[in-house]
């Protein structure tokens, strides 16, 4: 590992030894980071697989459902229906914290379910199939919200992740090699000056 290019002065020295516990100890927070990001990272991955069964769970139940309409009404009919039905969904942002950060994502405000079609046109099938996916349509909000924080804190791991490699493969070592070499230095002119003073005082005896 190549050292710094500073001079091997005492006060450099003392600089150095700043900078190698300064990075140190950066290290050793932004290890502890790491850790809680990985950790809050897993739990986001944990809540969309759970919701992704939720939702297979829901596909089961409603496609199957769209399809026995679809049999029992006919396509024109259910086109009409689905033309009727007209809802107002509300997005806004919202702040989520996982692992000490703020991450932003959406949320989606799900109105109330409605009856679009007169009591005389109601059948058991078009009712089904408008509470089957209402349900899939709630689990998908809430799964775009998670993953929209999810894959942020993925960038957040990463991104740490790089500095915590920089500081150990590369800051550490360069700032430790410097000390190591200004120290020698240090210890050299040291030497020769004891060496120097000793023959001075040997010559003035």
């Amino acid at each position: 590992m190549a050292k710094l290019n500073v001079a091997p002065t005492k006060s450099n020295l003392l600089a150095i030894k700043e900078q190698l516990a300064s990075a140190q100890n950066g290290y050793e927070l932004l290890e502890q980071k790491r850790e809680i990001l990985v950790m809050e990272l897993m739990h986001m991955v944990e809540r969309v697989k759970l919701l992704e069964s939720e939702m297979d769970k829901e596909y089961v139940k409603a496609y199957p459902a769209l399809k026995n309409m679809l049999k029992t009404v006919g396509g024109d009919r259910v086109e009409r229906i689905a033309h009727a039905v007209k809802y107002d969904f509300k997005m806004k942002d919202k702040t989520i914290t996982a692992g000490g950060m703020n991450f932003n994502s959406i949320e989606v405000e799900l109105p109330k379910q409605q009856l679009f079609y007169s009591f005389m046109e109601s059948f058991a099938d078009s009712d089904k199939v408008m509470v089957e996916f209402f349900n899939l349509l709630k689990l998908l909000t809430n799964m775009a919200s998670i993953r929209t924080v999810a894959w942020r804190l993925a960038g957040e791991v990463k991104k740490t992740q790089r500095r915590v490699n920089a500081l150990d493969k590369m800051v550490i070592p360069q700032t430790r090699d410097t000390k190591v070499y200004i120290e020698s230095v240090l210890e050299e002119r040291e030497r020769e000056n004891t060496f120097v003073l000793k023959s001075l005082k040997n010559r003035k005896s």
